[in-house]
């Protein structure tokens, strides 16, 4: 008999989520030190970084019986990882701080860095020793990052439905295939 469910696999071992936990640690950490209590920047941006991380989890966990709930969902995290680069450039904007550009010796090396590490204690350590002008920038580049991996997972999911189509034309054909047609 031919399976019809694509079963989810382990997400938290997907580098797209390991970032997402990283933007979602470093900005909850950011926030609390950065923003004046009472802003409702600090719910805005806690909200984009946790909705982008909680959205990739059910987004892959409704892949299962789902490619078009997959892709809505993947396609919400990649609204909220944008909402929130806009709050960071917003952040650096109005204190007059400057924007690192892409090829900035320091984004170098941080995009260097951050292609092999993975661990969100490890960023959170070094960011709380970091200016919040640095902060700011790290996350710039981290959700620059994390908006181009949303993107290369929404291209490997249409390209799955494409080649296997969905949940219901994968029933179909086991159903076939067990009665034999």
């Amino acid at each position: 008999m031919t399976a019809f469910l694509k079963v989810a696999g382990d997400y938290a071992n997907w580098n797209v989520y390991k970032k997402s936990v990283i933007i979602c640690d470093v900005t909850e950490m950011f926030i609390t030190r950065a923003l004046p209590r009472g802003s409702r920047t600090i719910d805005q941006m806690r909200q984009a970084a946790r909705s982008c991380k909680q959205n990739i989890v059910e987004g892959v966990s409704d892949a299962t019986v789902s490619a078009e709930m997959c892709i809505k969902l993947l396609g919400v995290a990649r609204g909220s990882v944008r909402e929130l680069r806009e709050d960071y450039a917003d952040y650096l904007r109005q204190h007059k701080f400057e924007i690192w550009p892409v090829d900035d010796p320091r984004t170098v090396q941080l995009r260097r860095y951050t292609i092999s590490h993975y661990d969100s204690r490890d960023y959170v350590d070094k960011c709380e020793n970091r200016t919040n002008e640095t902060v700011a920038n790290i996350m710039l580049t981290l959700t620059y990052q994390m908006d181009a991996m949303l993107a290369k997972v929404l291209k490997s999911v249409e390209a799955q439905f494409v080649a296997e189509g969905g949940i219901k034309e994968a029933m179909s054909r086991a159903r076939r295939e067990q009665r034999g047609y």
